[in-house]
């Protein structure tokens, strides 16, 4: 796991097969996903352990990442397979734990499971 914002966080993961455009995808007010084409379409992000591929769009998502997070919307912490410039400068703003993993170290997650995330250690174990 390679650690890119560290911190602790705890709460239930939010897991998904998509990239996400948080500029275009996420509502800044409430921080749930509003595109009816993911596949976390009308989930809400706030406290969770968002899990997902990798960010795409502008670099103006970064600012909709702290903005959520001065909203009380945030994921509790991010978890990427890869790492994008977009998300990792959004969760080192707004202070967001943030890590890369790949498939071996995210395989034990279940959507809905509270983990406990310590990326100052660099784990995540179930709570």
């Amino acid at each position: 796991m390679k650690v890119l914002v560290g911190g602790h966080a705890r709460g239930r993961v939010l897991l998904s097969g998509q990239p996400i455009n948080f500029l275009g995808m996420v509502d800044k007010r409430t921080g749930v996903i509003r595109d009816e084409s993911h596949d976390m379409h009308g989930e809400r992000m706030a406290g969770r352990v968002l899990v997902f591929p990798y960010g795409i769009g502008s670099s103006v998502g970064a600012y909709t990442i702290h903005s959520i997070w001065a909203q009380g919307v945030a994921p509790a912490a991010m978890i990427c397979r890869r790492a994008d410039l977009t998300v990792a400068t959004g969760c080192a703003a707004a202070g967001i734990p943030m890590a890369v993993a790949d498939e071996a170290e995210l395989a034990g997650l279940r959507n809905g499971a509270v983990v406990d995330v310590d990326l100052d250690a660099g784990t995540i174990r179930a709570a």
